[in-house]
């Protein structure tokens, strides 16, 4: 009788906590119900550097803005405009900055002339590769260096896609010494510009959609853009035969740009599922170039036979690294916050790249023996 009156008890307490619970979801669910905000739509305005319908760089936004919608059951749109309407491709900084556009996509380097600080943020030469990097962004401290930058200004920035190691460039004429790289017009942006500047060269930056016509019409010698999956649609291998593998930019991330007012007049939920967007989509983008590289380096062999993939001499490199390494300690005896980016991404990289020479490379070696 007494285990009975015992049990009795126990379903009673076990009913009383299931009705209390119910009770509390039925509140949760009516207040959130009634909340205007969950009812709202919030529109957020992007500007991206690219041309309309730019391939693989333009698409990340578009992924962003799709899931941004889907997740949010249609509470956040994102209206995206390209460097065709807005007509400022490398003035997405101060466009976000500003408010008159809540959200930018471009790429940290194009910045350096506004805050040197910025530079570091896309790659850096003889740098982390891309899975390295991301290691520093997420679980190194780079976020937050990047917040220290970025804050200030009344933004955030956020990973936005990443190239992969991109490759050296598109050449006219050989390089067989640093005496060839003597006056040598390139387009080549971020810290590999001042480093080739440093041994000799002229680097200029210029929007993607003049390039074709820049290095055809002999404005420029040379460039860099990306790689196989967007260079070949570009069409430089008709005009340049020389196609040199990279040193510059060995993982280069593009960035989202948030304006911190449009941020937090988001609700919370929101402002997750944007970032969560941001991140899905970068990751998306970096899945696509790897995929778009290799089929496109296939087809170099078979319909451009003509283009020699080639790497810079020995010394060559070692001008180039010199050069880093000299910019780097002038950059980081300037600005205290470029002291502590630049130690930071040096330790981090001496430590993870331990792992992925025993890792990575160890794999790949075991096929060359």
């Amino acid at each position: 009788m007494r285990q009975l009156s015992r049990l009795l008890t126990i379903i009673t307490l076990s009913a009383s906590v299931l009705l209390l619970s119910a009770c509390g979801e039925d509140t949760e669910q009516t207040a959130t119900h009634n909340n205007p905000q969950h009812d709202k739509v919030y529109t957020l305005t992007l500007a991206e550097s690219w041309p309309s319908n730019f391939p693989i760089f333009g698409d990340a936004p578009k992924k962003l803005a799709k899931l941004a919608k889907e997740m949010s059951n249609g509470r956040l749109n994102i209206r995206i405009d390209s460097k065709n309407k807005h007509k400022s491709p490398f003035g997405i900084f101060d466009f976000v900055k500003s408010g008159q556009y809540d959200l930018g996509h471009s790429a940290s380097y194009y910045w350096k002339g506004k805050d040197i600080n910025t530079l570091f943020f896309t790659t850096m030469p003889f740098g982390m590769t891309a899975d390295e990097q991301h290691a520093w962004f997420e679980y190194g401290g780079g976020n937050e260096l990047a917040d220290k930058v970025y804050a200030k200004y009344g933004m955030k920035s956020v990973i936005g896609g990443n190239t992969g190691n991109q490759m050296g460039g598109w050449f006219k004429k050989e390089i067989n010494s640093v005496a060839d790289l003597q006056g040598l017009k390139m387009r080549i942006p971020g810290f590999a510009g001042e480093i080739m500047a440093e041994v000799g060269a002229k680097p200029v930056n210029i929007p993607a959609g003049e390039l074709y016509t820049a290095l055809d019409r002999g404005t420029i010698d040379a460039l860099e853009w990306v790689g196989p999956a967007l260079d070949l649609r570009m069409g430089f291998q008709n005009i340049a035969p020389y196609y040199y593998t990279g040193w510059h930019e060995p993982a280069t991330e593009l960035q989202y740009l948030i304006n911190l007012k449009s941020l937090h007049s988001l609700p919370k939920d929101l402002q997750t599922i944007l970032i969560t967007a941001m991140k899905y989509s970068a990751y998306d983008m970096y899945a696509r170039i790897e995929h778009e590289s290799a089929v496109n380096l296939a087809s170099i062999k078979t319909d451009n036979p003509m283009v020699q993939i080639k790497t810079f001499p020995k010394p060559v490199f070692k001008a180039l690294r010199t050069a880093n390494d000299k910019l780097l300690v002038e950059l980081a005896a300037k600005d205290p916050l470029s002291k502590e980016i630049i130690e930071s991404q040096a330790n981090y990289l001496k430590k993870i790249r331990a792992w992925t020479k025993i890792s990575d490379q160890s794999y790949l070696n075991s096929f060359n023996k």
